[in-house]
């Protein structure tokens, strides 16, 4: 058994964890809030160690990510645990319940990427953050053999674990799912503010693009739109924003956002941001220069790149990523 990071002993056999900002406190035989940590005997045990969920060979774009290395296959896992428990959870299944897991090990994520020609993992599909040991202790290893590490990540951690492993991270995707304060607290049973400091941190040490799901009713107005995107552009106007599309899943039965409230997203943010992408709806999604508009990426039924050396070929303009 692998015993977990960053927790304290308490009176009683109790354990007080301290990942993530719930800071659960555990009594014997009982799991914190994310269901991968539990006490035993006063010991804060990852259950979730080297177990995931499934393992899938995918386009980076899926992650979504389009400014690392577009066009490139990304091998994906992740644990059987979240943080949050979102209302509108789109794999709850695999993120709010217990499911049947496969044991893995960091040797055998090398296999795999050599087996099918990848030189990236994803740590994603639920919250990467409750698998931290296994990540940690994969995660030199991985970086020795040449392999790049992407998180896909709500961004609900604590800032000493965060820093300890952002030197292993190579890029990851950080849901910003509102800026309302209560969105966080009654819809995602989460906070805002540890999110948007995980945001700023990673920043300033990996590529980082982030996703917004927009949701019918609940975070689609101007208001809320303008909000997330003046957070962003305040961090760096850089910084690829994806306003995806929402469908009634889980806890949640809102109408599907409508394509106008989409494009209108997108709209608003580009008066601010540099770029914007659109998910879960039919678009073009091309990658434009901000300064003279020359056509970088394209999107299509592929991937082609005109980019030279992270610059416009046609003025010049440094364009943020990795191609």
């Amino acid at each position: 058994m692998r015993e977990a990071m960053f927790y304290k002993k308490l009176n009683g056999n109790k354990v007080q964890c301290e990942l993530c900002p719930h800071f659960c406190v555990i009594l014997p035989d009982e799991e914190g809030l994310c269901r991968s940590r539990k006490n035993y005997n006063g010991r804060l045990i990852a259950e979730n160690y080297g177990r995931t969920v499934t393992i899938s060979l995918d386009p980076i774009e899926k992650k979504p990510l389009f400014h690392y290395y577009p066009g490139k296959n990304i091998l994906s896992l992740g644990p059987n645990s979240c943080n949050f428990a979102c209302e509108f959870c789109q794999n709850y299944q695999i993120s709010q319940q217990k499911v049947p897991t496969y044991r893995i090990s960091s040797e055998y994520i090398i296999e795999l990427c050599q087996k099918y020609d990848t030189d990236m993992v994803a740590f994603t599909y639920t919250e990467p953050f409750t698998w931290y040991e296994f990540i940690w202790d994969s995660a030199k290893i991985l970086q020795e053999n040449g392999i790049k590490i992407v998180m896909v990540t709500n961004g609900f951690v604590n800032p000493e674990p965060l820093k300890q492993l952002l030197p292993f991270i190579d890029a990851m995707n950080i849901d910003l799912k509102s800026m309302g304060k209560n969105f966080y607290t009654d819809i995602c049973h989460g906070r805002r503010d540890p999110v948007l400091q995980t945001i700023k941190i990673a920043a300033t040490s990996c590529h980082v693009e982030i996703t917004n799901l927009i949701i019918t009713n609940e975070n689609d107005s101007d208001d809320a739109i303008e909000a997330v995107v003046n957070f962003l552009s305040e961090v760096d106007e850089n910084i690829p924003i994806h306003f995806s599309k929402y469908f009634p899943h889980y806890k949640m039965s809102n109408g599907p956002t409508s394509d106008a409230t989409l494009y209108n997203a997108y709209h608003i943010a580009k008066n601010k941001l540099n770029y914007v992408y659109l998910g879960n709806i039919l678009s073009e999604n091309e990658t434009r220069c901000p300064n003279c508009g020359n056509l970088l990426v394209k999107r299509d039924f592929g991937i082609k790149s005109y980019l030279k050396d992270n610059h416009c070929p046609q003025c010049g303009q440094f364009i943020y990523g990795k191609f």
